[in-house]
């Protein structure tokens, strides 16, 4: 358990309670956090006055407000990291979007472990708390190096470009159209096979460096993330 994530309050604004209980349990043993239960999207502004959380996490589909227009009023007085919930996987550019500013977010059926893992990650890169494990990566932009516990990864640069789009948001799936956008800034099109190549060297590079750990993760339909 990381010490600083102790006391860390985390809304958890759920209407199904056996999903609500299971985060709060997972929460409390996996991450040393507190917790708050809201079942309404029209309840959260006064939990937000009254109690301000480090970390929201939002389902879309709630009475009294949706989760969207939920997102719409914290952020019109807040910019506490928000990691909505939603069985809606059309929906995931929108939230991810300008238009509402979700930090993450996760899909229905879920793992808690992975719920607990993405906390700590979105409220890591909002600067609330720090992990050891991010900071054996080290990404010189200048240079193009990387190196993964102080073992250089000698990537090209479409593959160092691949990289620091994943490792950015550890725990974000991105698609093969996501990726390519940022692999090659002229927008060629290539095929998924040719990302799918990149992602291969780029785990070999990593495996070896880090002494066998597989920390590029396949999402089945979707692409993949940095974990």
């Amino acid at each position: 358990m990381n010490n600083s994530d102790t006391n860390k309050l985390i809304l958890i604004v759920e209407d199904e309670p056996k999903i609500a209980g299971l985060l709060v349990d997972y929460l409390h043993a996996q991450g040393g956090f507190r917790t708050h239960v809201t079942s309404r999207g029209d309840q959260v502004r006064d939990q937000l006055r009254r109690d301000p959380p480090d970390l929201i996490l939002l389902d879309l589909m709630l009475p009294g407000l949706d989760g969207i227009e939920v997102c719409k009023q914290v952020r019109a007085q807040s910019q506490v990291p928000i990691i909505m919930i939603t069985a809606r996987v059309e929906e995931i550019d929108r939230l991810l979007g300008l238009e509402l500013g979700a930090d993450d977010y996760v899909c229905k059926p879920f793992s808690p472990r992975e719920v607990v893992a993405r906390v700590k990650a979105v409220l890591r890169r909002s600067g609330q708390t720090t992990d050891s494990a991010l900071t054996d990566l080290e990404m010189d932009d200048e240079r193009h190096l990387a190196r993964y516990r102080g073992s250089r990864l000698n990537l090209t640069p479409v593959e160092y470009a691949l990289l620091k789009t994943l490792a950015s948001y550890p725990g974000r799936v991105y698609s093969r159209d996501q990726l390519m956008n940022e692999m090659y800034s002229d927008y060629r099109v290539v095929s998924d096979r040719a990302v799918d190549t990149h992602v291969k060297n780029l785990r070999k590079k990593l495996s070896a460096a880090s002494e066998g750990l597989d920390l590029i993760e396949s999402v089945y339909g979707m692409g993949y993330r940095y974990v």
